[in-house]
């Protein structure tokens, strides 16, 4: 699935948007990192406050990150789950969602986990559920690189947990740590196997695409990019700093598609889960600035979010803008 045709924008005026949540029922929710305000977009594009969550200490690389979803069943309602850097942490909140798309709001936040450590930048902050019904979190090293290859400290990883905060049966270390070995992973998702893959921002040589396996070690800080070490997993993509600082990535059909802050650009890779060699494609290279987030949208759509508005890039009027683009086969 390729991008055809022009770009399109769905809305602008955003703040430092981080995190796109497209509701199963309708509604469209995007997350702002410096105000702390969840923003609905509504169908003509406006742009309305949803709520803004109470505790949020943004500065450097934090504040209101990744956003996920997890409808009701008969025993609870729906929750949106957000990831937020707080005073002395960062942790995860979940707010019941009331209302309809035009209307939305969301209660009270509920602590889901806290005391992920955090700094200035390096914070992670991707959330998603995988189809087993467990909730992910990455989470960046926060400047303590070692902490990364300790399995016991919530730094450095990818993190599975039950809905409510439990470490999630299964496992590998028997706490909150699914894979470790993690710089600053901040993009997640899942293909139509079922294998995760996340997006990892390097230090000054090679961003990295992996494929995530339990209790895997990823190599971070002793190894970055493809290294060849048995004791570690090599990326299945690299790129130079220059051209990906990879952060949110959506899968659609077999394509993965990832949102680049540096490299100002949407790449995809393809076949996600055919077999053979990848292949990595860039899109409009320079055109629309910083990329934060991506996203499927309706059939045969992708969306994505600009990062202009975030102190490390040249804004124009109107940003940010929230883009759409239609998608064919190729």
């Amino acid at each position: 699935m390729l991008p055809t045709g022009g770009v399109e924008v769905v809305a602008e005026g955003l703040q430092a948007p981080w995190s796109i949540l497209r509701l199963p029922a309708g509604g469209v929710l995007v997350s702002e990192r410096d105000t702390a305000n969840i923003v609905e977009v509504l169908a003509d594009g406006s742009l309305r406050v949803a709520t803004t969550v109470p505790g949020v200490v943004p500065g450097g690389e934090g504040g209101l990150m990744g956003l996920a979803f997890l409808p009701s069943d008969s025993d609870r309602p729906g929750y949106v789950y957000a990831c937020f850097t707080a005073a002395s942490d960062n942790r995860i909140v979940r707010m019941p969602l009331t209302g309809s798309p035009g209307a939305l709001a969301l209660g009270a936040p509920e602590d889901v986990l806290t005391g992920i450590p955090r700094a200035s930048n390096h914070n992670g902050g991707r959330i998603a559920f995988g189809p087993d019904g467990f909730l992910y979190a990455t989470s960046g090293d926060a400047g303590d690189r070692d902490a990364a290859q300790d399995p016991s400290s919530l730094s450095g990883k990818i993190l599975r947990m039950t809905p409510e905060g439990e470490p999630a049966p299964g496992n590998p270390f028997g706490n909150f740590t699914w894979s470790l070995g993690h710089r600053n992973a901040q993009g997640l998702a899942w293909d139509a196997a079922g294998e995760l893959w996340a997006s990892e921002f390097g230090q000054n040589t090679w961003d990295e695409l992996n494929r995530i396996s339990r209790g895997a070690n990823y190599g971070w800080p002793i190894v970055e990019g493809l290294a060849g070490d048995d004791r570690f997993v090599d990326p299945v993509v690299q790129w130079s700093t220059a051209d990906a600082s990879p952060s949110g990535i959506a899968i659609v059909g077999d394509t993965v598609f990832v949102a680049a802050l540096r490299g100002a650009r949407l790449w995809s890779v393809a076949p996600a889960t055919a077999g053979g060699e990848l292949a990595a494609s860039p899109w409009f290279v320079g055109e629309l600035g910083r990329l934060r987030d991506v996203t499927a949208g309706p059939e045969g759509e992708v969306w994505f979010i600009g990062s202009n508005t975030d102190g490390r890039g040249s804004p124009s009027p109107g940003d940010d803008r929230l883009f759409r683009v239609r998608l064919a086969s190729g």
